[in-house]
């Protein structure tokens, strides 16, 4: 549906962008991930059509994003991280503003915005002030915004960025909602929220792709490097370095909280090649150690972030 390629951005002789590519299909909830600064906005804007690549190009549906920028603009919605909302007025009144300008009149435009209301949870505030509204309820107001033209394509930058807990949660059902039926690129730094809400992830540091993959496809590929988590008794840290250190494969010894009531816990760092778990129980096992634990710490979305963005 949507296909970039060599995409590229300059700000006088910064590079914001440089030469990236991907394509998103129709109905996935694309993730971009990445530290500030790393270009996700700007990526962003180039995809709606508010910034021209400095090259680079960007078809959507066999459009061209520069040809046929007014064609794509049809098909989009762009929720940016702060929601563009006249303060001044009624919710009812600003969205009936907006769909005036998306061309909506009469019984078409009435049902739309009864639509948008249940969607995005806004039934007891439509007569209310934006200005009286929290974050969320602006966010919520600048979502249905968004999706007032009912669009194939729905564009969120940083959509629970400043919101509570609970606010979050209610701003990713909807987006989980409306993800059934459209396709939705979703912008953040906020890791939980890739793993929670997104089909497929890209990550972006200083401009380029570090890991385009899905979710579960990131977490499970392996990396150079993976953990093992021990608590042990009857040992201390000098004693476990001295019979660990020389075992091949073993990059490091980490001590997590050293020799606590009378425990030891440390994590140990193992190349990916070589599976030690059975050697290091065997070697523990002809000591007089206790294990209160051991277990192979699972790779999560973090880990691989840290790593891919760690010179970030």
């Amino acid at each position: 549906m949507i296909h970039v390629e060599n995409l590229t951005k300059y700000y006088k002789d910064f590079c914001a962008v440089d030469k990236i590519s991907f394509d998103i299909e129709k109905g996935e909830i694309l993730g971009l991930l990445g530290p500030n600064g790393a270009g996700k906005t700007t990526t962003l804007r180039m995809l709606t059509g508010y910034f021209p690549p400095t090259s680079g190009a960007i078809r959507v549906n066999g459009l061209d994003i520069i040809k046929d920028r007014l064609e794509i603009k049809n098909i989009m919605g762009y929720l940016p991280e702060s929601a563009p909302l006249y303060h001044s007025m009624l919710v009812y009144d600003y969205l009936s503003y907006v769909a005036d300008i998306r061309g909506l009149d009469g019984k078409k435009k009435e049902t739309r915005l009864r639509e948008l209301a249940d969607l995005c949870g806004m039934g007891d505030i439509m007569h209310r002030s934006v200005n009286e509204l929290s974050k969320g309820l602006k966010q919520r107001v600048g979502l249905a915004h968004a999706m007032m033209n009912d669009p194939q394509i729905l564009v969120l930058d940083e959509p629970t960025s400043g919101l509570d807990p609970n606010q979050i949660v209610e701003i990713r059902k909807i987006i989980k909602q409306v993800g059934k039926e459209k396709t939705v690129i979703l912008s953040t730094h906020i890791l939980s929220e890739v793993e929670a809400t997104c089909d497929r992830v890209v990550i972006i540091n200083k401009g380029k792709i570090a890991a385009d993959d899905k979710t579960e496809n990131l977490k499970q590929s392996t990396g150079k490097e993976y953990y093992i988590h021990l608590v042990l008794a009857n040992v201390g840290l000098q004693e476990f370095k001295d019979q660990f250190e020389d075992m091949r494969g073993l990059e490091k010894i980490e001590s997590i909280h050293g020799e606590e009531n009378g425990s030891l816990t440390v994590r140990l760092v193992c190349r990916a090649d070589v599976d030690l778990r059975g050697q290091i129980y065997q070697t523990i096992k002809e000591t007089s150690w206790i294990i209160l634990e051991f277990y192979q710490e699972t790779r999560t979305l973090e880990n691989i972030f840290r790593e891919l963005t760690r010179e970030a």
